[in-house]
């Protein structure tokens, strides 16, 4: 299918789209990637002018904010998702006139096989009461 030309709003709005999957999966690996390293601290052993106490307390801190921040980027990009989807769904003229000209066209052709049917039937009942018809008018007992 050839590439059609955007209007301007809407290529606007999928450059909007493209922006916020790519900020919130770098969002994702960043926040993972600094919980990761302060795993690996936290089990380093020094002793800084910070009690250890207090580190601890930092650390815990630090990583719940890492944490919320990795679920607000997932929700965020649940959101996306949500909103590309009610996007495809209202914009996507294209497929939902193919598929209202493919119900228009089983419709016909249901209509014309209903029609052949009919006619059929038509012609059955027409012969049955020519010749009932004409049984009635010959018999001797009217």
């Amino acid at each position: 299918m050839a590439q059609r030309a955007l209007p301007q709003s809407k290529e606007a709005l999928l450059k909007s789209y493209n922006k916020r999957l790519k900020d919130d999966v770098k969002s994702l690996l960043d926040n993972f990637s600094e919980l990761a390293i302060i795993i690996k601290l936290a089990r380093v052993e020094e002793e800084t002018q910070v009690s250890r106490m207090t580190q601890c307390e930092e650390d815990h801190f630090e990583m719940l904010v890492r944490a919320s921040n990795i679920v607000r980027a997932g929700e965020s990009l649940m959101k996306l998702v949500t909103d590309l989807k009610q996007y495809l769904i209202l914009n996507d003229f294209p497929s939902a006139n193919e598929a209202i000209g493919q119900t228009a066209r089983n419709m016909l052709s249901m209509q014309q096989e209903s029609d052949r049917k009919l006619m059929a039937l038509r012609d059955d009942l027409a012969a049955d009461l020519y010749d009932l018809e004409e049984e009635y008018y010959s018999s001797p007992f009217k």
